[in-house]
């Protein structure tokens, strides 16, 4: 304690008497300088320092009862300090024989003055009848160890009566004091101070008394100058801090060990030490053993009463507590220093839907809307201690995926030890905040949603045509679907959930409307960018499930942008349907922005869907054909048929463009027919020939999983009498993985026609390596990846491919070789066939059967 007050504030004379302690220590350690004499100086000069202190408060000015009082009392100490150090003074030129009983007269004088000293200091307070049986028990447990201790630690054989006495005596003197001073360390320290200089002054006496008695060696009398020197400091220390009206410091923390720790662990070592140095215990010492033991009991049994009278009044409380705090509707949330939500009040399940499992230890940002996270951080990182209680304004999560409108009042509490977090008071305010913003905007005149029609839409974009406005048009696929299944009365809830989502979404002065059926739209002022944003954001807010009395319908969303920079409404209406359509095609779930070029590929799309049906009809098909050489002779092996549409009004349209439209509009069924036809046909006459050359037919997994597709093929081979062996059926590998399992019923139901299969487009890829060996295929079509390596570049990627066909009894053929490089490449690799600019390109059926005419007949 003296340390931590010296750390504090070390006055200049304080730390030089105990510089002067320790030189006259090491003194009489050394030799020069006899131990008693160390003692004496040491001691005498610790109580003149502490005596001026003393001295001058109890001379201090100043009226009232109270510091007269004060007064008294360091008139006292300082007397009581005058007691020890004339005790110690007058110890040499005492008789050898005389010295225990002087310093037990001087223990006895010291104790009687620091006892009217320590009563006369100020801020008594009457205690409780509990609070002063435990502190009685407290005294009687750390006076019985201390009898015990300093018993055991005498000499055995004859104890002198004096010894007894002061041990005795002096273990329940310093068995109260050091209690009290415990007791009164926050609630007043300076007296608490007092009482441990007491203590230590009657410690250092006794000490001395005791050595003193039994004549030991002279040096053991240097064990009294610690305490001897403390205490007087000590006690002036704390007078100095009653005289300044003695301020109480923090509640502190809660003790570590009970108050039975210390008493325990003062008789176990002074037992131990007894075991070890003198052996056994003498009758006497065993039973003042046992005398610490009931009242350690007692204490236990008092803690453990006092304990479980503080968890009933605090469940009490907290019963209270939650009752008035849950009835209400306002959501109260504790926040931790990192924001993260630590508790919060039944009103979140039942008026907000958040559940304790899906909000607890969750940071706060994540409840909350993102455009409001940065502005409501600033403002609880920001929050003054103390300080006016700030609103906060945000939008909170609910558990359907929609934001609620919301004010909070903070209150920082985290200086407050049973709380230390911020409280927010959470109220709901949408609904006064959507009944404002509706007086200040027309009347709306959509049912079942309330928002603004088409014609208010209109108006809207012509007013924010030079405003760098946006337009999102946003359509909801999938509620024809829910209202065909659970009737009308769940399209009309579905319909209310979006719209709802929406205006929780968009910013307090941007406009929803809707448009037609499926269709909304939403009007913001806040640029393009950010209007993308948004996008993204009503996209993953409408995609979320919406719960519906009886289902759970999921909608898939498609959001078209378009600026209005100075086009009229019905330009930018349009623009933005047009990037919505273009959002649908490319499979929904996305936000797509209008720009010239886009509109260039809808009209080009849209005059695609317009021509295509009955082109076959009208005889615009054609194929050309790729030959399939083997790389190690150059020699033709087969061919590849490769669709074109020679439109009249389009031009030559390739698969690419053609297939997606044609899917669309269910017509692959009767293009994969034409084709399959027309490519048979040509291979009966290249076979009549002589040439045994196979013709590879590209289809997709939808005709490939037609019922109709196996029946098709043999009908076919079988009207052209074209060998089963010399038909190879291609699909694509990146579309197989959807259908696997039929895919791989329908290849082999080709192979059981005698039908070659070839799996198109093949990848390296883990995923696509597993399925490999699922697939019942023949050839393996592989394209030319990016070089690995400037050295050997890609050779490792084709080395895998080739090696694993080999084991599956695969052909390789190898695509795109587009330079003499490639060829080279796939051949040293080990590919047994290339197809490619760089060995023959693409041409009508007649320029192919020329190119055939320069080469022999090529094996299969």
């Amino acid at each position: 304690m003296l340390h931590a007050y010296l750390v504090r504030r070390p006055p200049s004379a304080v730390a030089a008497v105990l510089a002067v302690a320790a030189l006259l220590t090491g003194a009489a350690v050394a030799g020069p300088l006899a131990p008693l004499a160390a003692t004496t100086l040491a001691a005498a000069l610790g109580c003149a320092v502490a005596g001026v202190r003393l001295s001058r408060l109890a001379a201090a000015d100043g009226g009232g009862r109270g510091a007269r009082r004060r007064r008294r009392a360091a008139a006292l100490l300082d007397a009581a300090g005058m007691v020890v150090g004339l005790t110690v003074a007058v110890l040499p030129l005492a008789d050898p024989a005389q010295r225990p009983y002087v310093t037990t007269a001087g223990l006895a004088a010291a104790a009687l003055t620091y006892g009217g000293g320590l009563l006369l200091l100020p801020g008594h307070s009457r205690l409780a009848s509990r609070v002063r049986l435990r502190r009685g028990v407290d005294v009687l447990g750390l006076g019985a160890a201390l009898l015990f201790a300093g018993w055991v630690l005498l000499p055995p054989g004859e104890v002198p009566p004096l010894a007894r006495v002061v041990t005795v005596a002096g273990a329940g003197a310093l068995a109260g004091l050091l209690v009290s001073a415990f007791a009164e360390r926050y609630r007043r320290p300076g007296a608490a101070l007092c009482r441990a200089g007491a203590a230590a002054a009657v410690l250092g006496l006794g000490d001395l008394a005791v050595l003193l008695a039994y004549r030991v060696p002279e040096p053991a009398v240097l064990s009294a100058v610690a305490p001897l020197v403390a205490g007087p400091l000590l006690t002036a220390a704390g007078m100095a801090r009653v005289a300044t009206g003695d301020p109480p410091r923090g509640a502190g923390p809660h003790p570590a060990w009970s108050g039975a720790t210390a008493p325990a662990a003062l008789a176990t070592l002074a037992a131990g030490w007894h075991l070890w140095v003198f052996g056994g215990f003498t009758p006497t010492a065993v039973l003042l053993g046992l005398a610490v033991i009931p009242p350690l009991v007692v204490r236990e049994l008092l803690a453990t009463a006092d304990a479980r009278r503080r968890a009933r009044r605090l469940a009490a409380r907290e019963a209270r507590f939650r009752t008035l705090v849950s009835g209400g509707r306002d959501l109260v949330l504790l926040v931790d220093d990192e924001l993260r939500v630590s508790w919060l009040s039944g009103a979140g399940a039942r008026w907000f839907d958040l559940r304790d499992e899906e909000v607890l230890g969750r940071p706060l940002a994540d409840l909350l809307h993102p455009e409001d996270v940065p502005g409501a951080v600033a403002r609880l990182t920001a929050t003054p201690a103390g300080g006016e209680p700030p609103l906060l304004v945000a939008r909170l999560a609910t558990a359907d995926g929609g934001w609620r409108e919301t004010e909070s009042t903070v209150s920082d509490q985290r200086g407050t030890p049973e709380v230390g977090a911020l409280v927010l008071y959470v109220r709901d305010v949408g609904e006064r905040r959507r009944l404002e913003r509706e007086s200040a905007r027309p009347a709306a005149t959509d049912q079942p949603t309330g928002l603004v029609d088409r014609r208010e839409l209109l108006r809207a974009l012509d007013a924010g045509r030079e405003g760098g406005a946006a337009l999102l048009l946003v359509e909801l696929h999938g509620l024809g679907g829910a209202d065909d299944g659970a009737g009308r009365a769940v399209g009309d809830a579905v319909l209310v959930a979006a719209a709802r989502r929406m205006r929780d979404v968009v910013g307090p002065r941007d406009l929803v409307a809707r448009v037609s059926g499926e269709e909304f739209a939403v009007v913001t002022g806040l640029g393009p960018v950010p209007a993308y944003a948004l996008g993204a954001r009503l996209l993953a807010t409408l995609s979320e499930p919406c719960p519906t009395p009886g289902a759970m319908v999921r909608l898939r969303v498609s959001i078209g942008l378009a600026e209005l920079a100075g086009a009229g409404p019905e330009d930018v209406l349009r623009q933005a349907e047009l990037a919505r359509r273009r959002a649908a095609q490319l499979g929904g779930g996305r936000v797509e922005w209008y720009d010239p070029y886009l509109e260039e590929q809808l009209v080009r799309r849209l005059d695609v869907e317009r021509e295509l049906p009955g082109a076959v009809a009208r005889g615009e098909l054609d194929l050309v054909y790729q030959p399939v050489l083997g790389l190690t002779d150059r020699l033709p092996v087969g061919t590849e048929a490769l669709l074109r549409w020679r439109s009249p009004v389009l031009g030559t349209v390739l698969p690419a463009e053609l297939l997606p439209v044609a899917e669309d509009l269910g017509l692959v069924g009767e293009l994969g027919r034409w084709v399959l036809d027309r490519a048979c046909r040509q291979l009966a006459e290249w076979s009549t020939g002589g040439r045994q050359l196979w013709m590879a037919v590209n289809v997709t997994p939808r005709e490939l999983l037609a019922p109709e597709f196996l029946p098709a093929v043999a009908a076919t081979l079988a009207g052209y009498g074209v060998p089963a062996e010399r038909l190879v059926v291609e699909v694509g590998e990146p579309r197989v993985g959807a259908e696997l399992p039929t895919v791989v019923a329908r290849l082999a139901g080709l192979r059981s026609l005698g039908v070659r299969t070839a799996l198109d487009d093949f990848r390296a890829e883990h995923a696509s390596l597993a399925q490999l060996r699922r697939l019942p295929i023949d050839l393996l079509k592989v394209r030319p990846q990016a070089p690995e390596s400037a050295a050997d570049p890609e050779r490792p990627l084709i080395d895998v491919v080739v090696s694993l066909g080999d084991r599956l009894g695969l052909d390789v053929v190898m695509e795109e070789l587009e330079s003499d490089a490639d060829v080279d490449r796939a051949r040293r690799a080990g590919c047994r066939y290339g197809q490619g600019f760089a060995l023959a390109r693409p041409a009508t059926a007649e320029r192919v059967e020329a190119y055939f005419e320069e080469f022999p007949s090529a094996s299969r």
